[in-house]
């Protein structure tokens, strides 16, 4: 199930790193600007409601980490999450199996940042699209979801992760994008 917070300037700051873990709040703490301190919070906290409503868990989760820095929650290997923020919103995913979420803002297209992260598919894709920008959000959101479910995080050379990733076929899993006002959030979850 996806979660998604809207209205992350409107949060009470001090309320809000009393509600989560301290593990979190250290993690929140090590930036420098308020909204980003935010960001982290409401994304975490759409994780705490989704576990909440999904599992009955009430206590804030502790996470521990993989091999590439994936977090998982300690104590529920089974659980699958994912969390992802950007000026306009938090998101959240949480499932049965791996999955990847990733929001990004609708910004100003740069071409030449999609030569360098795209292939010429992709670029033929955007260029002929209605609207270029969101065209390469929804690329970008795909190729960032699907690297955050097999626990990468970005990597080098974007150009190919969605042809074949780890060994991962287009069927091996699926991708959800939803577009709002001012962003877009994609999320791969694996086929099983």
């Amino acid at each position: 199930m996806v979660y998604i917070d809207c209205e992350i300037d409107r949060m009470d700051l001090s309320a809000a790193m009393a509600s989560v873990s301290p593990q979190r709040r250290s993690h929140a703490l090590r930036y420098r600007q308020e909204h980003d301190q935010r960001r982290s919070l409401a994304a975490y906290r759409l994780l705490q409601h989704a576990l909440n409503e999904e599992y009955g868990i009430t206590e804030p989760p502790l996470f521990d980490f993989g091999a590439n820095g994936k977090p998982f929650i300690v104590g529920h290997p089974e659980i699958h999450f994912n969390l992802s923020h950007c000026n306009e919103a938090a998101a959240c995913v949480v499932s049965h199996v791996p999955v990847g979420i990733d929001v990004e803002s609708l910004n100003h297209y740069d071409e030449e940042i999609a030569e360098k992260v795209m292939n010429s598919d992709e670029q033929r894709q955007i260029a002929s699209s209605f609207d270029p920008s969101l065209a390469f959000i929804r690329l970008w959101t795909m190729k960032e979801s699907l690297l955050k479910m097999v626990g990468d995080g970005l990597v080098e050379d974007l150009r190919g992760v969605l042809n074949e990733y780890h060994g991962l076929h287009k069927g091996d899993y699926t991708f959800q994008t939803t577009i709002y006002n001012g962003f877009v959030c994609t999320v791969c979850a694996l086929n099983k």
